[in-house]
């Protein structure tokens, strides 16, 4: 008799138990659907709502929007490989070299592909150092013969001067614009000296409006570095020198790369894999130029599970019990407890 009462007291008190624990959810949901609401209503710590994802077929976004994003997700790594640029520049012969390294590590960030600063900059190097080293001294030899010849013709007051003047002037010009492209095709494709030059020159005239474009960008710089060195020398000196060692060259670069690109890869790459669709697909992924297509066929890594726009988002609230609800569970427990005929 006494383990029979002991039991039903234990069913009891079960029951009142539970009583209790259904009302504590009933708070906790209630106080937990405050909270979500009031979250809602300001836009903090909603986690019942899925993100906003990556739409597959989102409008692209426009190219200088992606540059200033990939200016600023790489800036440090800029900064890094200028000062490996500004490092193998002091021997003024090795300027080609340097280049060479600068060129491919900031293709790689304009293509929004991943590169190691270091590592890519050396074996890239490693790899083109025959013709890095010729096109330098090229470049370099150029350059000095232009200078001469601007400040020779500068001096020669008659028309024949003033015509010599303003045809080296167009040579520079053309030559500047040459060296735009030289170094992408340098690193991306395996071309002799003399069809480096001869794709240049063709890509001098064939981009002259985005060629001229970049050269008034890169005008504009060298009038503010003109304008600080006026005002004062000797700050002007430190800050101008302080910039190209820690920036410009690798930003000049990357503004170049992501501007000739496209031209490029309409000229040269996209004919080459219209003959031969099989060939070099890891080129094309080290580019990161496959097609749409070509990215179906490829195995899926993650599946797209946006909820559409008439689908309601599933969420996690616990239940809800409402008064009729706890006294239909009251009533089916006691029934319980009066039918137990007092046996374990």
């Amino acid at each position: 008799m006494r383990q029979v009462l002991l039991t039903r007291r234990q069913r009891i008190f079960y029951h009142r138990w539970q009583c209790i624990e259904i009302r504590e959810l009933n708070r906790l949901g209630c106080l937990k659907g405050m909270v979500v609401h009031m979250a809602g209503f300001f836009g903090l710590f909603d986690y019942s709502k899925p993100g906003p994802g990556v739409q597959k077929n989102a409008p692209k976004k426009k190219s200088f929007v992606i540059f200033f994003e990939i200016l600023a997700r790489k800036f440090w790594k800029l900064i890094s490989v200028n000062l490996l640029f500004a490092l193998f520049s002091l021997p003024v012969l090795t300027v080609g070299l340097a280049n060479t390294g600068l060129s491919y590590v900031t293709r790689n960030f304009a293509r929004e592909k991943h590169a190691f600063v270091g590592g890519d900059f050396i074996d890239t190097i490693k790899k083109n150092w025959k013709q890095g080293l010729v096109v330098g001294i090229i470049n370099l030899l150029f350059t000095v013969v232009a200078v001469f010849a601007v400040v020779f013709y500068f001096q020669v007051d008659d028309i024949i001067g003033y015509i010599a003047l303003a045809l080296m002037l167009s040579i520079i010009l053309i030559f500047t614009f040459m060296k735009y492209y030289m170094y992408m095709m340098l690193v991306t494709f395996k071309l002799s000296i003399k069809q480096l030059y001869k794709n240049s020159l063709i890509f001098a005239f064939a981009g002259f409006g985005r060629n001229l474009l970049l050269f008034f960008i890169f005008g504009l710089f060298y009038i503010l570095a003109a304008l600080i060195l006026y005002m004062d020398l000797v700050i002007g000196i430190l800050v101008v020198t302080f910039m190209y060692i820690l920036l410009y060259p690798a930003f000049r670069m990357l503004l170049i790369q992501f501007t000739v690109f496209p031209l490029i890869k309409k000229h040269m790459i996209d004919p080459y894999y219209k003959e031969h669709p099989n060939e070099d697909k890891d080129a094309k992924r080290a580019l990161n130029i496959f097609d749409d297509e070509e990215d179906d066929d490829e195995e899926k890594v993650f599946e797209d599970t946006l909820p559409t726009e008439d689908e309601e988002p599933k969420t996690t609230f616990p239940r809800q019990y409402s008064e009729e609800e706890m006294r239909r569970l009251r009533r089916k427990h006691r029934r319980k407890d009066e039918d137990d005929d007092g046996t374990i």
